[in-house]
């Protein structure tokens, strides 16, 4: 396998590819060799689209000697790069699973917007990632298509809902991802899998072939293995989509500009109080040490509380639950055995909840976002883990406990709908990535991204790999 190819950022391959050092058909190659080697015991991907990946990038590699598209357009961004995208993006000619039973030979006629934007950048498709039965869960323990198996510890979870994507990032399977966040299925296997995910502002990307879990909910974002690399994807896929309901008429900033300008007077704010506090010992120390890198780098961190939090967690799981029993309602009523037990048991609950607890969530949904909106009047940032524990293993006496855990600090901006990015702060004792949370306005994307990158270039976590 070339690992020096798979290695490579997707900036520094779309460097390459655009001065003749690579090309297209050879980092695809790479790639998909290191899938078959890998593949089998991460089964990080459902399907694998190697004859059409490959059928692209020789296109990629005739554009390059060109110069241009063969319809005589500019060579976009992610000319030539393999990407791989979780499987409830919709995908033209090839089956979209949704991690589930019922859309087990589902073949799209179309791409989703997020899909469509990818390929009219230049990116190639390697294939469609694995992820929790319907995007309900964070373990990606799935019974249909099989467990996804974290790469830096293949006896625990990758997280989910987008744990194929991680892992399949980590392990060096695709050099830039898709996933879909409703309570924290970016940001969670991101932490877990020691990689860069993104929850952009709700309706910043189109979800337009994206199939739901919640309507009111769902977000659609990048995964990397770097920040850039992500600012890149965000770049790509951002925009209002008039086609789509939920998408907003808000400017798309450039996402690199100001990459590089650092945290210099920024008051950040580093969330501490009795229900941020609950989390494992090397977390809290690693975000705590992370607070200091950004101290040292300039910025003005102050220790704040944030009452609410645990509600809205609360909130969020009600209504996800709840949303995706809706959209699921006839499957539930003549079919319901073939969800896993795991999964048709949320959404019973979902479908039990009373309808005045379900007002009431939204309630606290209106009242956290008015209560950020003003916190973000005086803060740039929100610091916090991303998850309160690392990995859990896949099985055993504290598995199930564990993994309820996870969606502690993630669900909250699921429920505002702020920008949150997940990047790696540290690993435990036990080798396994840390990851930290990053919080800020609506539509601030962009400073996000700059805060991010200030970290990243101080910290050089992002660096390391799973031996495999």
């Amino acid at each position: 396998m070339d690992t020096e190819l798979t290695g490579l950022s997707l900036v520094q391959a779309a460097e390459f590819i655009k001065s003749g050092k690579i090309s297209p058909l050879e980092l695809t190659l790479a790639h998909l060799e290191r899938i078959e080697a890998l593949n089998s015991q991460l089964n990080c991907f459902i399907t694998i689209t190697a004859e059409s990946a490959l059928q692209h990038a020789r296109q990629a590699e005739q554009e390059t000697r060109r110069g241009q598209t063969m319809d005589g357009k500019p060579l976009g961004p992610l000319h030539g790069i393999p990407v791989v995208v979780k499987d409830l993006y919709e995908t033209r000619g090839v089956r979209t699973t949704h991690g589930s039973r019922f859309y087990s030979a589902y073949v799209p006629e179309t791409d989703a917007v997020a899909v469509a934007k990818l390929l009219a950048a230049g990116a190639i498709l390697l294939g469609k990632t694995n992820m929790h039965e319907i995007a309900l869960g964070v373990t990606n323990v799935n019974p249909h298509f099989g467990l996804c198996r974290n790469p830096w510890a293949l006896e625990s979870i990758s997280g989910g809902s987008s744990g194929g994507s991680a892992v399949a990032l980590a392990a060096g399977l695709g050099l830039g991802a898709l996933g879909s966040d409703t309570g924290g299925s970016i940001r969670i296997p991101s932490s877990l899998c020691g990689v860069v995910g993104m929850k952009p502002t709700y309706g910043r990307v189109s979800l337009r072939g994206v199939i739901p879990l919640s309507w009111n909910l769902d977000h659609a974002g990048p995964m990397a293995r770097g920040v850039q690399d992500a600012a890149v994807l965000l770049q790509v896929i951002a925009g209002y989509d008039p086609q789509d309901p939920y998408s907003a008429q808000q400017p798309v900033e450039d996402y690199r500009e100001h990459l590089q300008e650092g945290v210099r007077g920024w008051r950040i704010a580093l969330a501490e109080d009795d229900y941020f506090n609950q989390a494992d010992a090397e977390v809290l120390q690693a975000v705590q040490e992370a607070a200091r890198v950004f101290e040292n780098h300039g910025g003005q961190v102050v220790r704040v509380p944030f009452p609410g939090a645990r509600e809205a967690a609360l909130a969020n799981s009600q209504m996800v639950t709840s949303d995706g029993a809706a959209f699921h309602h006839a499957r539930l009523q003549s079919q319901p055995d073939d969800f896993g037990a795991d999964v048709l048991e949320r959404l019973r609950n979902g479908a039990a909840l009373p309808i005045q607890d379900y007002i009431f969530a939204r309630r606290t949904q209106s009242l956290m976002r008015w209560q950020f909106e003003q916190f973000f009047t005086g803060h740039d940032l929100l610091l916090m883990p991303t998850t309160p524990v690392p990995a859990p293993p896949i099985s055993g006496p504290n598995a199930v406990e564990q993994a309820r855990l996870l969606t502690r600090f993630t669900a909250p901006f699921n429920l505002t709908g702020l920008p949150a990015i997940s990047l790696p702060c540290g690993f435990t004792s036990q080798g396994l990535p840390i990851g930290l949370q990053i919080v800020g306005r609506s539509w601030a994307e962009a400073r996000l991204l700059q805060a991010a990158h200030a970290y990243e270039q101080a910290s050089k976590w992002h660096l390391r790999a799973p031996t495999l």
